[in-house]
């Protein structure tokens, strides 16, 4: 009785300490997938905001997005461990190289619908798994400066610099505070 009682013992110890850490390896991922929204999505941001410090009309603000927010997404994945990647979508794309898959136009359908009905903080993390391993998105709320480039007035010349970077762009008319896009991390299972 006492061996049956030892062994019980030990096999819920074991799974408690199983599932312990099957808890923490789902928290390191986690974590994991915010860093790289992180890395990428702050990245960016300082580099767009130093542009529009330097010109507040946005002209050199369109020049940045044109030139480098791709190359600064590529240098990021670089940094990256072979496992993961982060990049930037929308339901309206801008460039091409952005469009969504359908999972992200799923997720981004629900994301849109929280905002729409205030259940939605631009902090929020939603995390999805799909067969190759885990996502995480975070949301991309229109900010007053993104506004220059995405709103409604958008002035004549930023228009023609976007007209001709982006002949086929979706990612205009956009109010202050409404729902933009996402950053997705995607941690592909190991």
């Amino acid at each position: 009785m006492k061996l049956k009682l030892c062994i019980t013992s030990l096999l819920c110890t074991a799974g408690i300490y199983a599932s312990q850490a099957h808890g923490t390896q789902a928290l390191s991922e986690t974590q994991e997938g915010i860093k790289y929204i992180k890395m990428l999505g702050g990245t960016l941001k300082s580099q767009l905001k130093s542009q529009l410090q330097a010109d507040p009309s946005g002209m050199s603000a369109i020049g940045f997005c044109t030139a480098e927010a791709q190359r600064i997404t590529d240098e990021v994945n670089t940094q990256l461990p072979d496992h993961a990647k982060v990049r930037r979508t929308s339901l309206r794309t801008r460039n091409s190289i952005n469009k969504p898959d359908a999972k992200d136009i799923e997720v981004m359908k629900e994301i849109e619908a929280s905002f729409r009905n205030k259940s939605a903080a631009a902090t929020m993390i939603t995390k999805v798994e799909t067969e190759e391993g885990t996502r995480y998105y975070k949301p991309l709320i229109a900010e007053a400066a993104c506004l220059k480039c995405h709103g409604e007035n958008i002035s004549p010349e930023i228009q023609t610099a976007i007209q001709t970077s982006y002949p086929e762009d979706n990612a205009t008319q956009y109010t202050l505070g409404a729902f933009r896009g996402v950053i997705v991390s995607e941690i592909k299972k190991r």
